[in-house]
Formats: C-alpha cells, sequence, structure tokens
C-alpha cells in the first residue's frame, strides 16, 4: 500500500494511483518502451499505424473517440430541445447491445437517473419491459451498424405494442429515437417510420462510443446533465500526448505490463466511492479490443472489494472510482495493485485510451472483432434449419444436464469435471441466457464459484455478452472453460415481422453461441432449467455443496 500511496499520477482530475509499481515489477518497462517509440504523443495525434498494416484501414475510420467530446458538443442543443419536447415520456427504454448501451448505463446509474436497459432476448424481460408505462415510454434504438438483431428485434416488439395500444403510426412514432450510424440500414428504417433520427458519430467505434451519441441521447433524456461528462473529458485529453503526468498512459502501460509479465487477467472492483457500474463498461472495452489472436486481457467483473476473486495468481485487481478527498486511502477496503479515481467523463476517456495503448503493447487490432461473426452465423443457421436434437445426459429435479461426451452424466459429476477442465493458467466462464431482473440469482454463482477455486470466475447475461467479452471467449487465449445456464419459456412472445419467437432467437442463439465455442475446443457444460426459480435455487444448492 506504500507504493499505491507514494505512486500517484494525475491530470484533470483523473488521479492513477500504483501503475509506476506494477511497470517496475515487470521483466521490462513496457512505460519506457511506449515513451521511447513516441506511442503516446502518436496516438494522441491518431496515427493509424501505431498496432500494424494490417489494423491500419480499421484504424483510419475508428480514432474519433480521442475528440469526439469536441463534436458532441454540437448534439446538446439539439438534445436540450428533444427532452423539452418529450417531457411528458419520462419512461426512457434503452434498445441496444453491447457498447451501444453500456456506458449509459453507467452514466445514469452513476447519476441516479432511470434508465430501462433493454439487451436481452429474454421473452420474459422483454414483454416486462413493454408492459411498464407503455403510454409514458421513450424507445432509444440504438446500433451503430443498423442490423443488430436483439436491437431490430426490441424495435418490431415496441411498434407493436404501441399500435396494440390504440396509437396511430403518426402517435407511435413520437416514442421513439434512433441512434445510429449514417447511411445505416437503421437511417432508412428511421425515415419510413417517421421518428426522430441522431447520427452518432462515424469515426468511432461501439465500445469507444461512450462520449458520442449513443452514452449522450439516453442519459440525456433520462434527466442527465450530459455536459459534464464532456467537460471532464476535454479537461482530461490534453495530457493524452505526454510522456508524464498522464494517467490515461499510467493505466495503459500499467495494464500490458502486467499482461505480458503473467498478469492477464484484471478484476474490475467499484470501490464505493460514487461511480456505478464501469466494470461492466470497461469489460466490454477491453475483452472485445485485447481478446484476439490467442492473446488477450480478461477482465473479472467483482462485485465488492471483499468478494472472491478481487485477488490471486496471475490477477492485476483494479479498483475505480470518484474523486478521493486528500489523504484517503485508495481501494476501498481491498488492497489493489491499481485505483484509478476521477470524474465520470474522464474514466470514459482514459479507459478508452489506456486499452488502445496495450493494444499496442500486446500486438493486437483494438478496433476489430474476428471471431463475433462466427456465433451470429451459427445463430442464424439455427433460425432457419433448428437446432440439433439433444438428449440430456441426465435430468435432476428443475435441471436438464448436458454433458459432454467423457464427462459424468449427473449434475454434481458434471460441474466437478468441469472445474477439473480449468487449467493452471485458465479461467471459468458462467453465461446465463436468462431474464437479468426475474432471474437475478444466477449472478451468485460468480462470488460463489470463485470461491472454490483459484481460477479466474466471469459471469455474462446472454445475449448482451456476446457483444463484449464473447470475442475474448472465441479469439483470446484457449484456456476458457465454459458453463452455460439456459431456462425454459412457459410465455413465449413474436418478434413481429419476424418468423421466429423471442425464446427463438434466444434458444437459437445459445446454441450458437455453444457451437462456436465447442468447434474451438473449449470444453462446454449446459444446464437447463426446466423450471427457472426452482432450478436456479437447486444449482447454487448442488453447486456449493459440491465445490465449496
Amino acid at each position: 500500500m506504500t507504493d499505491l500511496l507514494a505512486g500517484v499520477e494525475a491530470a484533470a482530475g483523473l488521479a492513477v494511483h500504483g501503475a509506476d509499481a506494477v511497470d517496475r515489477a515487470a521483466a521490462t518497462s513496457t512505460r519506457a518502451a511506449l515513451a521511447s517509440a513516441g506511442v503516446p504523443g502518436r496516438l494522441a495525434g491518431k496515427d493509424p499505424t501505431l498496432w500494424g498494416a494490417a489494423a491500419r484501414a480499421g484504424a483510419e475510420r475508428r480514432l474519433g473517440w480521442l475528440d469526439t467530446h469536441l463534436r458532441s458538443r454540437e448534439l446538446l442543443p439539439q438534445l436540450a430541445e428533444l427532452t423539452a419536447e418529450l417531457a411528458d415520456l419520462d419512461h426512457v427504454v434503452l434498445a441496444g447491445m453491447g457498447g451501444s448501451s453500456l456506458a449509459a448505463e453507467v452514466i445514469t446509474r452513476t447519476t441516479g437517473r432511470p434508465l430501462t436497459v433493454l439487451d436481452t432476448t429474454d421473452p420474459g424481460q422483454v414483454r416486462a419491459a413493454l408492459a411498464d408505462r407503455l403510454e409514458r415510454t421513450v424507445v432509444v434504438v440504438a446500433s451503430k451498424s443498423g442490423s443488430t438483431v436483439e436491437t431490430d428485434s426490441h424495435r418490431r416488439a415496441y411498434w407493436q405494442a404501441f399500435l396494440d395500444a390504440g396509437m396511430t403510426e403518426a402517435e407511435a412514432a413520437r416514442h421513439f429515437v434512433v441512434v445510429t450510424d449514417p447511411g445505416s440500414p437503421l437511417e432508412e428504417t428511421a425515415a419510413e417510420m417517421g421518428v426522430v433520427m441522431i447520427h452518432a458519430d462515424p469515426e468511432v467505434g461501439g465500445r469507444y462510443s461512450a462520449l458520442t451519441a449513443f452514452g449522450l441521447v439516453p442519459a440525456a433524456l433520462a434527466g442527465v446533465e450530459v455536459t459534464a461528462l464532456l467537460d471532464d473529458a476535454e479537461a482530461l485529453a490534453g495530457s493524452l500526448g505526454h510522456d508524464r503526468d498522464n494517467p490515461a498512459l499510467a493505466l495503459g502501460a500499467a495494464l500490458a505490463a502486467a499482461a505480458t509479465d503473467g498478469r492477464d487477467r484484471v478484476a474490475l472492483v467499484a470501490d464505493g466511492t460514487g461511480i456505478d457500474g464501469l466494470g461492466d463498461w470497461a469489460e466490454q472495452l477491453i475483452a472485445e479490443s485485447t481478446g484476439k489472436s490467442g492473446l488477450g486481457i480478461l477482465p473479472v467483473v467483482v462485485e465488492s472489494p471483499g468478494a472472491p476473486g478481487v485477488s490471486g495468481d496471475g490477477v492485476l485487481t483494479v479498483t475505480y472510482g470518484g474523486a478521493l478527498p486528500p489523504g484517503a486511502v485508495p481501494g476501498g477496503g481491498c488492497v489493489p495493485d491499481l485505483a484509478v479515481n476521477g470524474p465520470l467523463g474522464a474514466h470514459f476517456l482514459a479507459w478508452e485510451y489506456a486499452t488502445a495503448i496495450a493494444a499496442v503493447a500486446l500486438g493486437v487490432d483494438p478496433f476489430d472483432q474476428p471471431d463475433v461473426a462466427g456465433a451470429k452465423r451459427n445463430t442464424e443457421r439455427v433460425l432457419a434449419e433448428g437446432a440439433p436434437a439433444q438428449r440430456p445426459s441426465s435430468t435432476e429435479g428443475a435441471i436438464e444436464v448436458y454433458a459432454p461426451a467423457g464427462a459424468p452424466a449427473g449434475l454434481a459429476g458434471a460441474l466437478r469435471w468441469l472445474f477439473g477442465q480449468v487449467p493452471g493458467d485458465g479461467y471459468l466462464a458462467v453465461t446465463a441466457y436468462l431474464d437479468r431482473l426475474a432471474d437475478a440469482d444466477a449472478a451468485r454463482l460468480r462470488p460463489l464459484l470463485a470461491g472454490a477455486t483459484a481460477a479466474p470466475v466471469t459471469f455474462g447475461w446472454g445475449p448482451r455478452f456476446l457483444h463484449s467479452t464473447g470475442q475474448y471467449h472465441k479469439g483470446g487465449p484457449a484456456v476458457g472453460v465454459h458453463l452455460q445456464v439456459t431456462g425454459a419459456v412457459t410465455d413465449d412472445l413474436p418478434v413481429p415481422g419476424r418468423p421466429y419467437s423471442f425464446a427463438e432467437l434466444q434458444a437459437a442463439q445459445a446454441a450458437g453461441d455453444r457451437q462456436a465455442l465447442v468447434d474451438r475446443g473449449r470444453p462446454v457444460l449446459r444446464l437447463h432449467l426446466t423450471e427457472r426459480a426452482a432450478g436456479l435455487a437447486q444449482l447454487l444448492d448442488v453447486a456449493g455443496r459440491t465445490l465449496t
């Protein structure tokens, strides 16, 4: 902790504690190498050659996040006008996936403003959203590509719900705001619907889009004063080209130094000082940007400073939060390797810059996601052809066990087998294709299982994680072991205008993900809850008794 308190690098209210100590602990100084190559100034100057020749073309189109906070100010008058015009629609629903939803969720959670984030294909969760204050709802449909299947399904479901409630098409159109890139298919759809359409910054990729329309529009409609986010980012931006007094560089160099020195798992822990949910956003940024070509940094979102998984072999512990008062001890009760504290707008820009810096050191392209498409193709194939017929290896209570060949058929035995498949440098990923509100207890699996193993344990809601850690699962180091939890649907919901329902889409996404993992040789155990509440209670009980 002495090194942590002594080693502070700060600018514009953002402070990074401990980075020098992490860098010094590595065999060679990553930061010195980056500075010697002029990387800080080159990145601040939008040099697209930093990640190699193959990445150059993509980088030329994807470095706008470095100064998007300046261009985003052009949105402010439109946002003020739109917020006033839609003042009677006080229930804001954000339909978006991954980078199109996570930043807005952090902003509203941190500022205490209400926002319903719809990033699921679970029919129960979608149905609950549709039934909630429909006449007072404005739906922000957010998709960079304009072709995201989940978001398109949400748009269709809400449009039909408004019409079924007796609204005319013109009245229904008032309840939508579309955010997408210029020229995307969704822009054309928005024009056909007659809804408000706001362009996102085309020079910014989805996971780097926190300070673009994707983060700002839903936050502003929810009542957040978003100008402060841009002010904080602008204040930090002046330090990004510097070799010293650059906390974003300190963070990125420390992440890279640790990853190249055997600590390529990053525990992300909120320290309780006012930044809420940043770990989920940083998780998708880091995992999708670095997890490819058999390389990457695995982010592990940990529930609290005292939860299992905060530290361990190969783990870099990073706490985050708001600004600390003078003399305060960072970490929120744990002893982190790094502590990052400051205003939220500065956090967004610093983590984006740090991730790009880490990608330079790792030698990966931070702006592509080559392994995401495989799961999408598998989903499309399952929707078109149906899933292969499968019989459970056993059924116990409210759980069907689908154990792979060579594994024990029963629940307890299959769980022990799965634990045994995790290599010494591996991790266990728990993914739940369930309702993250009604089935929230599923998230208890992460700390429960993390308490029973020295390996990192991650948790993701499907299909939400497919747009974040899903890339790392397929493209990162081949050391992942996967527990997939699915659940029976008792009240399905059609996707209007499509030949499938939400339950069929959800099942196809789970099947497509399983196939993508199996194709890459990753061990996968699927547990299907035939009755969700009972099945979750049973699973938590059996896992607790069997593995702890």
